[in-house]
């Protein structure tokens, strides 16, 4: 009866979530005109100014080509400038009551019984002990709130270095005892390695999909709170029209200056920027890749992805998946919802700038490949075409901006070393076109361009003052503080990151290839390698402002904030990945974030799971794998035959080999060979024991008899 009363109650939500989308179209369609409005407004203002501004007012080519760049670079701040606007009055007015939370009352969404979830972590050469203590934290969690029961874990690995996945295996296998998770977390190990990430969840849902209604999607740093996952999975029965639903996940964990820096912006700054967003994506919202629920079967039968058929960089795999997902979910007819309300979601920063930069160069080469899809894919809803645009211009902008610089030197140049043009082409007739300069319009002009950039800042002040929330951040005074401190660094990396995407962005296009790796988490940088990579910028940065002077000293004014930090480009990104400095504001209160005054339960987990590290072994992890016995049969029992694949004798001369030299004598492709191998690993386990003091085998149980 209970069963019939609860599937009658979905059934009557589903009807009336089903006249929803109606209501929410419209809505979000004036708010995207209103939104396209003041951009194009302003915007067409700006370029007013900037037109009476240049001395032949557009009359030349050089002037036309400053035009157009400044127009789509103005415009592009103007989105995020009213993006943030938006979502301070919304915050200052209660929240978006058309968002999919306001939906529901909590007593209801309480109610609501869970579809079975399976919570999925790709990894590749991650940190291990840190990746797997995060989705333990995640594990304990969701058993503290009550509900494990409708959960699974699954760990997907990629990792192609053999002492890197024993070591995954022996992890995820401790901690499996240590939960008593047996039956409730898994861990799988592709391969062969297709389409990276994507390619990893692809083959995750193809084996095992159909066991699951939703899937949780973390990266190798997530943290999500069992309630938020919770009421996650509840929205998404309450929701059935809903495809993915996204969070906005908060950065944490920061301790180099560098990002401690970037966890304050983002906690600072992002309630504003991800509500305004939200109220105006709505149900087309965009896909992050991880911290989301997805629906599987619509994702399955909806979301796989087809190679590019186009040339150089438009053709082949898709390497930035998540906004393809997305548009995809959207076509088919289901919803894509970012939820702001929706907290306790968690990932890192790269502790680092050249980090940082690393991730870019992968992800501008992906958003790049969005072009083809944003102008010839079909049935793509307009909301996820702009996400597209979005998406592409967060790097094409550096490209952008520094050709308007080139342009603005030539300008400069020809004004400085020619003779003044009244006759310039284009301008025809009898009367001379006089070259005027307007120094107060184009103040006027900068200073708007600063307003855009830097407003938002002050508005998420003013919004932590209305929501009383300053003191989480270290009290008003070290709040501000940290904005202003957080302002200068974001100036002196700003021309720093133009260069390096400009030239990401053209290697991208040239369809450059790059390299899969694992992310740094902890390590700093050193100067010879700040020195290497900024030495570019600085000669770029120095030649600049040395010409700039030779042209005229106004020229060379307005040319330093862009040279200076080129110049300084080494000693910025030195001092900025020092853990000591970003300590030392921690303990002056400066570039604090709530959670680190008030950690949940789920950040204290993480904590003292990853600080409980387990002794070093003096041992690789392939010779433990080797050398304990029950370590030895749970590698074996995921081996399974890899005898199918190679050889039965090449895999005898292997162990032989390994026995007779160690695992030193052999390549990382053949030791993976004998790791995938039940019979290998069995076979090894009883010649290394059965070996001499003198061998290498006898002298690494010596090592281990010592240590335990």
């Amino acid at each position: 009866m209970s069963e019939t009363l609860s599937q009658d109650a979905t059934g009557a939500n589903a009807e009336q979530a089903a006249d929803k989308p109606v209501r929410w179209r419209g809505i979000a369609f004036l708010r995207r005109a209103l939104l396209i409005l003041f951009v194009l407004g302003q915007t067409v203002v700006a370029c007013y100014y900037l037109l009476w501004v240049l001395p032949y007012h557009g009359g030349t080519a050089v002037e036309m080509g400053l035009l157009v760049l400044f127009a789509l670079l103005y415009a592009w701040i103007a989105v995020g400038f009213w993006t943030a606007v938006l979502g301070f009055v919304l915050r200052l007015t209660g929240g978006d009551r058309r968002s999919l939370l306001h939906r529901h009352r909590p007593e209801v969404l309480e109610q609501t019984p869970l579809g079975k979830t399976a919570v999925i972590m790709p990894i590749y050469h991650e940190p291990v002990h840190r990746t797997l203590s995060g989705l333990k934290a995640v594990y304990q969690d969701i058993e503290r709130a009550g509900k494990i029961d409708d959960f699974e874990f699954y760990i997907l690995s990629d990792s192609r270095d053999p002492n890197v996945w024993l070591e995954e295996q022996a992890t995820w296998h401790r901690i499996c005892e240590e939960l008593g998770a047996q039956g409730r977390l898994f861990y799988r190990r592709r391969t062969v390695n297709l389409n990276y990430k994507s390619g990893n969840v692809a083959d995750f849902l193809r084996r095992w999909g159909r066991r699951s209604k939703y899937m949780v999607v973390l990266d190798a740093d997530s943290l999500v709170s069992g309630q938020t996952l919770i009421r996650m999975v509840q929205l998404m029965e309450r929701e059935p029209q809903v495809g993915i639903l996204q969070t906005n996940p908060t950065l944490i964990n920061g301790q180099s200056l560098f990002a401690r820096m970037q966890q304050f912006a983002n906690r600072m700054y992002s309630p504003l920027f991800a509500t305004g967003l939200a109220a105006i994506q709505m149900g087309d919202a965009a896909f992050w890749g991880h911290n989301a629920v997805l629906r599987v079967d619509a994702f399955m039968a909806h979301c796989g992805l087809r190679k590019l058929p186009g040339f150089g960089i438009f053709g082949g795999p898709i390497l930035s998946h998540d906004f393809v997902e997305a548009a995809y979910m959207g076509r088919a007819g289901y919803e894509v919802w970012l939820e702001p309300g929706l907290g306790q979601s968690y990932e890192e920063s790269p502790p680092t700038l050249s980090d940082e930069l690393t991730r870019d160069e992968r992800w501008s080469k992906g958003n790049l490949q969005h072009l083809w899809i944003m102008l010839l894919g079909r049935r793509i809803r307009f909301a996820h075409r702009l996400a597209f645009m979005n998406g592409i211009m967060a790097y094409v902008a550096s490209p952008l901006w520094l050709c308007f610089l080139i342009l603005t030197t030539v300008e400069a140049a020809q004004m400085a070393l020619s003779p003044i043009d009244y006759f310039p082409e284009g301008h025809e007739g009898l009367f001379p076109l006089w070259p005027e300069w307007r120094p107060e319009w184009a103040l006027s002009l900068a200073l708007s361009t600063l307003a855009l950039l830097f407003l938002p800042k002050f508005l998420a002040i003013l919004d932590a003052l209305l929501h009383r929330k300053s003191r989480q951040f270290g009290g008003f005074g070290r709040m501000a503080l940290s904005v202003l401190l957080e302002i200068v660094i974001s100036v002196l990396l700003a021309p720093v990151r133009m260069l390096a995407h400009s030239r990401y962005v053209l290697s991208g296009l040239m369809n450059v290839s790059l390299s899969w790796a694992g992310q740094n988490r902890t390590e700093e940088t050193s100067w010879r390698e700040a020195i290497v990579t900024q030495l570019p910028g600085l000669v770029v940065g120095a030649g600049w402002s040395a010409f700039a002077w030779s042209l005229d000293p106004l020229f060379f004014l307005w040319s330093l904030p862009v040279a200076v930090p080129l110049v300084l480009a080494a000693p910025t990104c030195v001092y900025l990945s020092r853990v000591s400095i970003g300590e030392r504001l921690r303990r002056r209160r400066l570039l604090l974030i709530p959670e680190e005054l008030h950690p949940s339960q789920l950040l204290d987990d993480a904590e003292l799971s990853r600080e409980a590290e387990p002794d070093s072994s003096p041992l690789t992890n392939f010779e433990e794998a080797i050398l304990r016995p029950r370590l030895n049969k749970m590698h074996q029992a995921l081996a399974g035959r890899h005898r199918r694949e190679v050889r039965a004798e090449v895999l005898s001369r292997l162990v032989r080999r390994c026995v007779d030299e160690g695992p030193d004598g052999l390549t990382r492709s053949e030791l993976s060979h004998l790791c995938r191998d039940q019979e290998s690993l069995g076979a090894l386990h009883h010649e290394a024991w059965r070996a001499t003091p003198e061998s290498y085998w006898g002298r690494r149980i010596a090592k281990l008899a010592a240590f335990d």
